[in-house]
């Protein structure tokens, strides 16, 4: 059922969140301090995702009710709501996965074909898919310290390694080429 503005109006503060559901996935979650969060649960590729879309009463009922749709058209087009959300400023060609690619490229030739193919099924492996539909600029030190440490609790401490240098590699290509500002890997030196 949905939800109506006197029952979002009326939602106190409680001793823990509590979420109040208005239908397909979107909810209004009340915070103990009382403040009230828009959020839509839904699942992209098997995983169950969140995304916010800001707070009562700056983004009403209304507002929340068109972001979801929003949302729901972008899933069923078969993206994630997440990287494609409404408002965002995106370009593909300054995703990791294609300045990736373009470094990829860039180095191919000068390496072993069966070596430069061992990078790239590394990369597809366990960094795209964590990292390759974010922006250059929207990835962080801890965004490049989750992928490392899911290589390293399957064992492969060298592959981790060689994963860290590559998304390196990767930034500084990046910003040798103007694409970005910043190498969030220096900050994980010595990890």
């Amino acid at each position: 059922m949905a939800l109506s503005e006197i029952q979002i109006k009326k939602a106190k503060a409680a001793e823990r969140p509590y979420k109040l559901a208005d239908g397909e996935g979107l909810f209004l979650l009340v915070q103990k301090n009382g403040s009230k969060l828009w959020r839509l649960k839904y699942r992209y590729h098997g995983k169950e995702k969140l995304l916010s879309f800001g707070a009562y009463p700056e983004v009403g009922i209304a507002a929340a009710r068109e972001l979801k749709r929003a949302a729901k058209g972008v899933l069923a087009e078969g993206r994630d709501p997440m990287v494609h959300k409404p408002g965002r400023d995106f370009e593909e060609a300054k995703t990791f996965r294609a300045i990736a690619t373009m470094w990829h490229e860039n180095r191919a030739s000068s390496l072993n074909p069966a070596h430069a193919k061992r990078v790239w099924s590394r990369m597809e492996q366990d960094v795209l898919p964590v990292l390759g539909e974010l922006m250059m600029h929207e990835i962080t030190p801890p965004e490049v310290l989750k992928v490392i440490r899911k290589i390293e609790e399957r064992g492969a401490l060298d592959i981790s390694r060689r994963a860290k240098q590559c998304i390196g590699q990767v930034f500084q290509f990046a910003i040798a080429s103007g694409l970005c500002d910043s190498d969030p890997t220096a900050h994980l030196r010595g990890l």
